[in-house]
């Protein structure tokens, strides 16, 4: 609003004397009239920007009523164009367009200077601009509104003084006055919606039904296309996200696709993407001035649900109007008249009628439809027609449409007209009865048309040909033939077998008639299918029993069972469970549960209303119509809201005041059952038992406890009260009836030393006649062996008998020559064997977590030492742990496997026939003996010559060279699965790797099983042993690939861990250096392309010369004499043997030893691997 401003003085430039008219102006703000001639003043009102000319005011003034304050935060620029007068002319005011119209006006005046006026809808005032001047030449009057008469002389470089006794032109200004209240512009009362909604956006009128801010012009909105509810785009939004997010966390099988509509809860599909305008045909539209809002000023042409026309407002919001125009010609429905209407008026749905008769053919073809004009088809013809049936034995009237086909009959007396022949129309009840030509028989047909000729009589000789049951000729009978159809039709010896109405054949004999009734026996099942019985035939009509069998299967919704008796879906629900197909898929129609939900949603104010189902319930569908706020009232959400929706988190500080007095800790308003936080002021406060005052207790802690027993006699008057600080009343004999405690009675027994072990029996004395329950102990003479027994001392007996001994057995002899002869000898008696039964695997990963292992270890060993459990299961855990349990079950000869999918997956042990005990020495006692051993040896080793050379390794693995192209380690293994199952079974424990190098030659490498079980059930697996075996193993693998054709040839070698051929068949000596060595490498290179080299096989056999038979048999003899391995009972002793053996050679053969341990490190890391993998 213009602020109001004193009027200045001045000269008008059209002439003095002259006053201005003021007009009407209207503005967005009110109306205001303002008018004068002549006069020091010009009044005049308006809140619309406005232009003044022929006036030399510089702002709008106003006399009748001071200007409104307005608080809105929004500015208006008002630019009036006036010169600065002194005199008393008054101009004319220009308003400039605003909210409620637009105003004009016309004045006399020169050219004025042009001013601005601000008007603020704040709190502070406008601020004051100071005029510009619009022309350089400016007149007397002008040039004087700036001076002063009694200003002081200006002195250049000198302040200026202000002389208080004149006033200027701002002085005498009036003074402000208070602003006028801002007009309240009221709803739109329009009679349609769309010029409601338009109305109320342009006056502020409208409020966003989910945030109830004002909806403006210039807002981005969005419009519902059922109940036209208007709201900011950015809220729906919201909304819309809101709800698709609880949709995906409350999942369920029957929820509906789309969101709700904030105004009318509807279901809704289009997402809210941009914002256009009312049409639609415009994004992001401007706001156009003297449109209405959010139009796009074109036209709106959306179709009309029942009209062909489409709308032809200018784009507007909310439902399309009636259509007004002429509508298409309607004919009628019988076709014989057409109208004209409006649109509106016009029916394009049902149609209309003339309401004459309608007078077509109905289906009969003969009578014409009598109802007035009407829609569909006319139906059928109910006209009676006197009627006669096809035998003409019957006549009377039926309707027209129940008559069947016309067909002529012929009339040979039965009808009492003259006419030969007549028209029948239905078949009647009766037999037809007419005799045939022979006289005798009569047609046993129902009703049929008659034709002239009289039908040939079915029995006669020549129509009958076979006996009753059609199986046998007359001609082959012994009967005499038939001369007449009166004679009887001889029948056959032959069952009849035809087949009757229930399905089964006839049993009598052949025979003339109908077949007697079926009482044969058939087996009936139940609806269910489980139950058989046998029953008598039902004759074609079989009802299913029922059993006694009540269904168990679970219904769709998982939470009910069928309960039905003799359930016909139970063998599909079993079949179904047996497939493990997915949930809610191909359920029995039997087996879909129609009860209703009802489970509470999580609003906790209704229930659900779906068909019973799986998973939680959806969201209530249902919304809050009021305001939901917090505790105290500040925070406050607005309707609608989706029922069950939570108080709003308030960000203001809780007021609730303590019970105690204390300062409350500031904290955040909450709701109702949530408690504020306890005080935690430290204050004085005795215990319950009241013993001690504890000090610095905080004060929401009631009941301090100083934590000393209570100390009480109890009501037995022998013990005291063992409960820590309790409160009075409390003590452990308060819920006990009588006169005695719970504790047990310790008093010391009469007849031995120790106490009663029965509970309180006061004031009683301790039975002593009951024997004492207390455990003791008796030993063998040698005490090596002890068994528990009970005391067992009574009143008449003071403890148990004393020549209760245990015998010394084999064992305690045995220890007993033992001990005698390690005293005799000096032998430490803490001597055992240095043998280790466990896999180096085993040691190395009980080395990785000894603690863990050694647990495990123990429940093995009690496990292994309990005969009558046979199965053993652990809990889950990760794999490597899972690793070392198979490992340690198979050296303890058990079997072991993984059950159940990752994070549940455990390991189960087995007793099988091949267990016989667990290890006598633990995995800490072996560990202990390798570092030793190696400790030893390393001590021992002497200095090794700078001019020896090791001895040769032994072969381990076959090297298959220039194998075939494509050749997979799939296909190699299954050739020569045989030959490995027969290797491993004649030597000692091995397994076979097959393997591809660098070089595309194939290795299979040997590796020995170290494990206890099978060392105790084979050879042990020494260097020499495997080599021995591989030679046996080489010529049957030759024969498999040259007969497979899977490589060119088969040589031994040794492969180190890294699988590195470190030696090949036909090499020489490990040891050889220099040239030697750089020929002998060069003797296994493969041949140059399109060359193949000669198996090595060939020149190893051919080497020494010789006749060739006779060097065959001799190699043939040196194998059979190297596989001739000595087996020993006591595979324990063997193995300490050839370990020594080991140790002996090792001082010189050093680094093949090292490359034993090596290979034997890397065989069980991979055997640790592969169980690894397997266990995954």
């Amino acid at each position: 609003m213009a602020e109001a401003a004193p009027q200045s003085q001045g000269v008008s430039s059209r002439g003095a004397g002259s006053g201005g008219r003021g007009r009407r102006g209207r503005g967005w703000r009110g109306r205001y009239r303002g008018s004068g001639r002549g006069g020091s003043s010009a009044n005049a009102s308006g809140s619309g920007n406005g232009n003044v000319e022929g006036s030399q005011t510089t702002t709008i003034t106003t006399q009748t009523a001071p200007p409104p304050q307005v608080t809105a935060p929004i500015s208006q620029t008002v630019v009036s164009d006036a010169p600065y007068s002194q005199d008393g002319q008054s101009g004319r005011v220009r308003g400039d367009r605003g909210r409620g119209g637009r105003g004009r006006g016309r004045g006399r005046g020169g050219t004025a200077q042009r001013s601005i006026v601000t008007s603020h809808r704040g709190g502070r005032g406008p601020p004051v601009s100071a005029p510009r001047q619009a022309d350089s030449s400016l007149s007397q009057s002008q040039a004087r509104q700036g001076f002063n008469i009694g200003a002081a002389e200006f002195v250049p470089g000198q302040p200026i003084v202000a002389n208080s006794n004149t006033k200027g032109p701002r002085e005498n200004r009036p003074p402000k006055s208070a602003p006028a209240p801002r007009p309240v512009m009221e709803k739109s009362t329009a009679e349609d919606l769309p010029t409601r909604i338009h109305e109320d956006i342009d006056n502020g009128q409208y409020e966003c039904v989910i945030c109830t801010s004002e909806v403006v012009r210039s807002s981005r909105v969005w419009s519902c296309s059922i109940c036209w509810t208007v709201a900011h785009l950015h809220c729906v939004k919201k909304w819309h996200k809101n709800q698709i997010k609880q949709k995906e966390e409350n999942q369920g099988p029957n929820q509906s696709d789309g969101w709700r509509c904030p105004g009318c809860n509807s279901n809704l599909l289009e997402d809210p993407a941009s914002y256009h305008c009312w049409c639609g045909k415009e994004f992001d539209p401007k706001p156009i001035p003297g449109l209405p809002p959010h139009t796009c000023g074109q036209t709106c042409s959306k179709p009309r649900a029942t009209c062909p026309h489409p709308c032809s407002l200018m784009c507007h919001a909310g439902p399309c109007p009636q259509c007004t125009l002429m509508g298409p010609t309607q004919t009628c429905f019988c076709g014989k008249n057409t109208v004209t209407k409006r649109c509106s008026e016009t029916d394009y749905t049902n149609g209309w009628s003339c309401q004459e008769v309608c007078g077509d053919y109905l289906p009969c073809g003969e009578h014409t439809c009598a109802q007035p004009c009407h829609p569909g088809l006319c139906g059928a013809c109910y006209v009676p027609m006197p009627s006669t049936c096809y035998c003409g034995k019957k006549r009377k009237e039926i309707p027209c449409n129940q008559r069947d086909d016309l067909l002529e009959s012929f009339n040979y007396g039965q009808v009492d007209d003259e006419e030969e022949w007549f028209d029948g129309s239905f078949q009647c009840s009766n037999v037809c009865s007419r005799k045939f030509d022979c006289g005798h028989h009569a047609c046993q047909k129902a009703c049929h048309p008659q034709d002239e000729e009289t039908a040939h009589c079915p029995f006669s000789p020549d129509m009958v040909l076979k006996c009753p049951c059609g199986k046998t000729p007359l001609a082959s009978l012994p009967a005499e033939p038939r001369t007449s159809c009166q004679d009887p039709v001889p029948r056959c010896d032959k069952p009849c077998d035809k087949v009757l109405a229930c399905g089964h054949h006839c049993p009598d004999k052949c025979h003339t008639g109908t077949c007697a009734p079926c009482f044969q026996s058939m087996d009936v099942s139940c609806r269910c299918g489980r139950v058989t019985d046998t029953s008598a035939c039902h004759l074609g009509h079989v009802e299913q029993p029922q059993c006694f069998r009540v269904c168990k299967a679970q219904l769709n919704c998982g939470r009910h069972e069928c309960g039905e008796r003799c359930c016909s879906g139970e063998k599909k629900a079993a079949e179904r469970r047996k497939q493990k197909r997915a949930v809610n898929e191909n359920y029995e129609s039997e087996h879909i549960c129609l009860q209703v939900c009802g489970r509470l949603l999580k609003c906790g104010k209704h229930t659900c209303q779906q068909l019973c189902h799986r998973g939680s319930c959806n969201a209530c569908p249902e919304a809050i119509f009021d305001e939901i706020s917090c505790s105290c009232g500040r925070t406050i959400l607005h309707p609608p809201q989706p029922c069950g929706t939570r108080p709003p988190e308030c960000r203001f500080d809780c007021r609730r005041a303590r019970p105690c007095g204390h300062p409350t800790v500031p904290h955040q308003c909450h709701p109702d059952d949530v408690a504020c936080p306890s005080c935690a002021f430290l204050v004085e406060r005795p215990c319950i038992c009241g013993k001690k005052v504890l000090k610095n207790q905080p004060c929401w802690f009631e009941d301090a406890r100083c934590g000393l027993p209570c100390g009480k006699k109890l009501k037995c008057g022998a013990h005291e009260c063992r409960k820590p600080c309790h409160k009075p009343g409390d003590c452990e004999d308060a819920e006990v009836a009588g006169s005695h405690c719970t504790q047990l009675c310790g008093k010391a027994r009469k007849s031995c030393d120790h106490t009663c072990g029965d509970e309180c029996h006061a004031p009683f004395p301790c039975n002593e006649d009951k024997p004492c329950q207390s455990m003791t102990f008796t030993t063998c003479p040698c005490q090596r062996k002890k068994s528990p027994i009970r005391c067992g001392a009574t009143r008449f007996n003071s403890g148990p008998n004393k020549h209760i001994t245990l015998k010394c057995d084999d064992d305690c002899l045995r220890l007993e020559r033992n001990q005698r002869l390690a005293e005799a000898l000096n032998i430490d008696p803490d001597h055992s064997d240095s043998h280790v039964p466990y896999a180096d695997k085993t040691l190395k990963m009980f080395r990785e977590n000894m603690a863990w292992a050694q647990s495990q270890e123990r429940e093995l060993r009690v496990f292994a030492a309990d005969p009558e459990v046979k199965r053993m299961r652990f809990k889950p855990m990760p794999n490597h742990q899972r690793a070392f349990l198979h490992s340690l079950a198979e050296d303890y000869g058990l079997d072991s496997e993984s059950q159940d999918p990752e994070p549940h997956r455990h390991v189960c042990l087995f007793k099988t026939p091949r267990f016989v005990s667990a290890p006598k020495k633990t995995l800490a006692q072996c560990l202990r003996l390798v570092k030793s051993a190696a400790t030893a040896a390393a001590a021992a080793k002497p200095a090794t010559p700078a001019n020896s050379q090791p001895s040769p390794q032994a072969f381990n693995a076959l090297l298959l060279t220039t194998p075939r192209f494509g050749l997979t380690v799939e296909e190699v293994d299954r050739a020569l699965a045989s030959d490995i199952a027969e290797a491993s079974r004649s030597g000692p424990a091995l397994s076979f790797k097959t393997s591809f190098l660098p070089s595309e030659d194939i290795v299979i490498k040997a590796i020995p099983n170290f494990t206890a079980a099978a060392i105790a059930t084979s050879l042990a697996p020494t260097p020499q042993a495997v080599e021995s075996v591989l030679k046996d193993f080489k010529s049957a693998v030759a024969r498999t690939i040259s007969k497979a054709g899977l490589a060119n040839g088969v040589v031994l070698c040794h492969a180190d861990s890294s699988l590195n051929i470190v030696r090949r068949e036909g090499d020489q000596a490990a040891g050889a250096d220099g040239w030697s060595a750089v020929a002998s490498k060069g003797t296994w290179r493969r041949a140059p392309s399109g060359k193949v080299a000669p198996p090595p096989v060939a020149n190893s056999s051919r080497a020494g010369g010789g006749f060739f038979a006779l060097r065959k048999l001799e190699l043939r003899k040196k194998k059979a004499e190297e596989g001739k391995v000595e087996v020993v009972e006591d595979w324990e002793a063997a193995a300490g043997k050839l370990e020594g053996e080991s140790s002996d050679k090792g001082n010189g053969a050093t680094s093949s030893g090292t490359e034993d341990e090596q290979q034997g490190h890397h065989d069980s890391e991979q055997e640790q691997g592969s169980l690894v993998a397997a266990d995954a």
